[in-house]
């Protein structure tokens, strides 16, 4: 080997990291635009079967079916922001520089008897809490509030962007496809199409399956909420139920937080004969609904749409979580599906690929 053929395989090295370097800073830099990318395709899918019934059952045109399917999901976000208008119009209130005394003196009471009630059971971990100063604890919030309100210009170009790539994803089908066939080599088109449109069936029923698994939540914690009074109750429930778009997280996070929102809706209350036992009910209602989306609802969706045991399901969901927080465990599950239907088609002799596609 000459010191010539030596040179050129270290400049060829050296060109191959930098085009790699330069690729991953492109997509980084670019990064908001792939997430509008897959958000537009996510909706797609979701989209779809709505704009084939237009198509077929009602003979709508492609663009008017596809007009149509994308007037109703923006009525329906209309309708779900509207939904959270008097929440946030009454915690802004709350929160707001000219009730802050009132705020600390409501949140100063219920922290007052919270003490009372636990002292009297010999408990005296709260004590040492008893100075705490809540006015300065809340002087940033109008701050941090200020900074979510900055970020409604991006937001708003996020959404018409989504919105653009939606539509031209609905109108015609295959634009997303056409787009990724470009990048596979030659010779394997036909066998990476037919992937593509198990994948796009697979993940269709998939995210409408969320949908209803969100849908149950919702009409069982609104319920629940109804039942004691609760105020805002829809839109507590709502929340709640989305946040169980996060696997195994986003219950926790939606039980704490319907345990906060249900004690504040009630803090002129008494907190021992009032307010702790109308949460302690809410819990164990809660709880019941979501021992049946665990033992009924997620079972059907998982075994019906992505074809997967529920332990594969969880392993996937956390290593998804090691690998990228929250936005993996929320992808893994589709992510993980797109991969099998892949593996199948173009490894479909290999023992592991064998095991966990057999029901594909």
């Amino acid at each position: 080997m000459t010191a010539k053929t030596i040179a050129n395989g270290i400049l060829r090295a050296l060109g191959i990291l930098l085009g790699i370097f330069i690729l991953v800073y492109f997509l980084y830099a670019i990064q908001s635009v792939i997430i509008y990318l897959i958000i537009a395709a996510i909706l797609s899918l979701i989209a779809r079967p709505g704009i084939l019934f237009l198509k077929r059952k009602l003979k709508f045109p492609n663009t008017l079916a596809v007009v149509t399917t994308m007037i109703l999901m923006l009525g329906l976000l209309t309708g779900l922001i509207l939904m959270f208008i008097p929440l946030i119009v009454e915690q802004g209130r709350s929160l707001s520089l000219l009730e802050v005394d009132q705020l600390e003196n409501n949140l100063q009471r219920i922290f007052t008897q919270i003490t009372t009630y636990f002292s009297s059971k010999g408990i005296d971990v709260l004590s040492e809490l008893k100075n705490v100063d809540f006015l300065s604890q809340f002087q940033e919030i109008p701050n941090l509030l200020n900074s979510v309100l900055g970020a409604v210009g991006s937001l708003s170009v996020g959404l018409f962007s989504v919105l653009f790539i939606s539509f031209f994803f609905m109108k015609d089908s295959k634009l997303l496809k056409n787009g990724v066939m470009t990048l596979i080599p030659n010779g394997t088109e036909k066998r990476f199409s037919k992937s593509l449109e198990t994948i796009n069936n697979l993940l269709s029923r998939y995210f409408i399956g969320l949908i209803i698994q969100i849908t149950i939540l919702f009409v069982f914690y609104t319920i629940i909420l109804l039942i004691f009074g609760i105020d805002n109750a829809v839109v507590i429930a709502f929340l709640c139920a989305l946040l169980n778009l996060i696997p195994y997280v986003g219950p926790m996070i939606g039980a704490i937080l319907m345990c906060i929102l249900s004690m504040t809706s009630n803090i002129e209350l008494d907190f021992q004969t009032e307010i702790l036992p109308t949460t302690g009910y809410i819990m164990i209602g809660y709880l019941i609904a979501q021992l049946v989306d665990n033992f009924a609802s997620q079972p059907i969706i998982f075994s019906k749409t992505t074809k997967s045991h529920p332990l594969e399901i969880f392993l996937i969901i956390i290593i998804g979580g090691l690998l990228l927080g929250v936005v993996g465990m929320i992808t893994a599950v589709p992510l993980y599906t797109a991969l099998k239907v892949i593996l199948k088609e173009f490894l479909s002799e290999n023992k592991i690929v064998k095991s966990i596609t057999k029901d594909l």
